[in-house]
């Protein structure tokens, strides 16, 4: 019996799992995690916001199921797609609500973030098929 084993990974494959990672530490951890727990400095910015807790807990919410789904095969394109537009949000909110004070953050977040919903976006069509069929 001739077993084929599956072919390494090339090294911009490992690399950009190494960034995937990085990633969903940094939405679960250092992103997430503050609102989740309603650390000070959040409810500080949020009420800076004029946004209520609910505000902040969906928010986080959002994010940490992005930093998971970051790390699911299948759902990778479509996470960092969403994690994308959650930062071209925080972008407008940065400039308006806190005159530009972070605003580069999130821009920087969205290049690492676009580069993995296109290396993943053949994923995308194993996704629609796991997706139940609607018949007219």
């Amino acid at each position: 019996m001739s077993e084929t084993a599956a072919p390494a990974p090339s090294a911009a494959l490992r690399v950009l799992r190494v960034v995937q990672v990085v990633l969903a530490l940094f939405y679960a951890f250092a992103s997430a995690l503050p609102k989740l727990i309603a650390h000070p400095s959040a409810v500080e910015s949020f009420d800076r916001m004029g946004w209520s807790s609910a505000g902040m807990y969906t928010i986080g919410a959002l994010e940490l199921a992005g930093a998971v789904a970051l790390l699911v095969p299948v759902l990778q394109s479509v996470a960092a797609l969403a994690l994308g537009a959650l930062m071209a949000g925080a972008f407008v909110v940065q400039l308006t609500a806190f005159d530009g004070e972070n605003a580069a953050t999130p821009l920087i977040l969205i290049v690492p973030l676009a580069l993995v919903a296109w290396a993943r976006r053949d994923r995308n069509a194993e996704l629609l098929r796991l997706l139940p069929h609607r018949r007219a």
